[in-house]
C-alpha cells in the first residue's frame, strides 16, 4: 500500500535522524529526493563495513531515495534545488542553525516560492547557550537524563546499545510531518515544523516524568532489576542462556513459581508479597537462580510459555533475524545499484487493505535530473 505515493520529499538531512524520517515516508510511497554535498552524506564513510562501495549505516536508511549531489553555495546548484522545491511537499532538514539560511534554502525562502510546503527542522538542542553545538546520540543521551536510567551501580550511567535518541528524533518527525500534511489537507495551508533531539529524548522519559515530579527522586542504577518490581531480572538456565522474568503483581509471581515447580515461595511470608519480595531482593534472586540454573532456556520456554508467565529469552541477532530466527520474515533482500547486495529489515506496520511497498536499491552515483 503507497499511501504516500504522490508525495514529493526533498531531505537535506544527513546522517541518522532526517534520513531516517525520510526512509519511513519513502517506505510508504512518497518519492524522496536526498540532496548531498558533492562528497556525500558522512555516513557514506561510517563504519568499517562497506556494500557498494557504501557505507553499510547509510544503506540501511537510504532505500529507494534519488540522490542528488550539489554544491549549494554555489548559484547554479541553488538554482537548480530551488526549481525542484517549487512542487515539493515536504522539506526535511537537520542542519545547525543558521545553515540553511546561508545557503539558501531556509523556510522563508523556500515558504515564498512555495507556500504549501511543509518544512521539517530537527535540531539538536533547544536552549541559546547550546543550540549551537553538534548533536550526536550519545551526547544527547548524557544530555537529556536518559544514560541516568541505564547502567549499574558498578558500571555507573550508560548508553543504550544502539543509537536511540537518532531514532526517536526521526520518528517524531515522521509524526509531525504527517500532522502537518494532515492540516494542510484541510486547510490548504503549509508550515514550519520544528523539534530536536534534545526535546524527543526528554519526552521519552514518560512515565519517569510523573514519578520525578511526585517524588523528585531518580530511580537508582539497577541494570536489569527494577527499583520497585522484584523478581525483574535475568537468570541463567544450565546452558547459560539468560531468561528475563518479570512479575508485576503477586499474580504472576503466584504463576511463576507454579510453573517452576516451587509452590511453596508463593506462600513463603519472605515472598508472598510485592512489597515482601522488595524487602528481600537478593534471596529472591538467589532462590530464582537456583531453579533456572536446573535446565535449559529452552526447556523454560515450553514450561513458563503455556503457564502464562512473563518472560523472554535473550535472543542473539541470528536468533532474531537470522535464517530461521524469530522475526525473519521482517528480513529483504536489497541491492546498491553500482554492485553489491545486503539484507534489511522492512517496515513492521501492516495494513488491512494492501501490503506497503519495499525499496530495495541504494543509488552509488548521483541522479541526474
Amino acid at each position: 500500500m503507497a499511501s504516500l505515493q504522490g508525495l514529493k520529499v526533498v531531505d537535506f538531512s544527513q546522517m541518522m535522524t532526517g534520513p531516517f524520517a525520510t526512509q519511513m515516508l519513502r517506505d510508504f510511497g512518497a518519492e524522496v529526493v536526498k540532496v548531498e554535498p558533492p562528497e556525500g552524506d558522512p555516513f557514506i564513510r561510517s563504519g568499517e563495513s562497506t556494500v557498494g562501495g557504501l557505507g553499510v549505516f547509510y544503506v540501511s536508511i537510504n532505500r529507494g531515495k534519488d540522490v542528488l549531489r550539489r554544491d549549494l553555495k554555489q548559484e547554479a546548484a541553488r538554482e537548480e534545488i530551488l526549481a525542484l522545491l517549487k512542487d515539493a511537499d515536504v522539506v526535511i532538514e537537520n542542519f545547525r542553525a543558521g545553515v540553511t539560511r546561508k545557503l539558501g534554502i531556509d523556510y522563508d525562502t523556500i515558504c515564498r516560492a512555495n507556500p504549501r510546503i511543509i518544512y521539517c527542522s530537527i535540531g539538536g538542542f533547544e536552549d541559546e547557550a547550546n543550540r549551537m553545538r553538534p548533536a550526536l546520540d550519545q551526547i544527547v543521551q548524557a544530555e537529556s537524563g536518559l544514560m541516568q536510567l541505564t547502567g549499574t551501580r558498578e558500571t555507573g550511567p550508560l548508553k543504550t546499545g544502539f543509537p536511540l535518541t537518532d531514532l526517536l528524533a526521526g520518528l517524531y518527525a515522521t509524526i509531525g510531518v504527517l500532522n502537518a500534511l494532515y492540516h494542510r489537507e484541510r486547510t490548504g495551508q503549509g508550515q514550519f515544523v520544528s523539534l530536536s533531539m534534545m526535546g524527543c529524548a526528554v519526552h521519552s522519559l514518560v512515565p519517569r516524568d510523573v514519578y520525578y515530579s511526585v517524588t523528585r527522586q531518580m530511580p537508582p542504577l539497577s541494570g536489569n532489576e527494577h527499583w520497585d518490581i522484584v523478581p525483574n531480572n535475568v537468570y541463567r538456565a544450565s546452558d547459560g542462556k539468560g531468561i528475563m522474568i518479570i512479575t508485576i503483581n503477586d499474580k504472576f509471581w503466584r504463576v511463576l513459581v507454579e510453573a517452576l515447580g516451587a509452590p511453596e515461595l508463593a506462600e513463603d511470608s519472605r515472598y508472598a508479597t510485592k512489597s515482601a519480595r522488595l524487602a528481600h531482593r537478593a534471596q529472591v534472586d538467589a532462590a530464582l537462580q537456583r531453579i533456572f540454573s536446573r535446565r535449559p532456556a529452552a526447556e523454560w520456554e515450553h514450561i513458563l510459555r503455556p503457564a502464562g508467565a512473563i518472560f523472554g529469552v535473550v535472543r542473539t541477532w541470528d536468533e532474531v533475524i537470522g535464517q530461521g530466527g524469530l522475526m525473519r520474515h521482517l528480513v529483504c533482500e536489497g541491492e546498491v545499484d553500482a554492485g553489491g547486495r545486503f539484507e534489511f529489515i522492512r517496515n513492521p506496520i501492516r495494513f488491512s487493505s494492501g501490503a506497503p511497498e519495499v525499496p530495495a536499491q541504494v543509488q552509488n552515483h548521483d541522479a541526474r535530473r
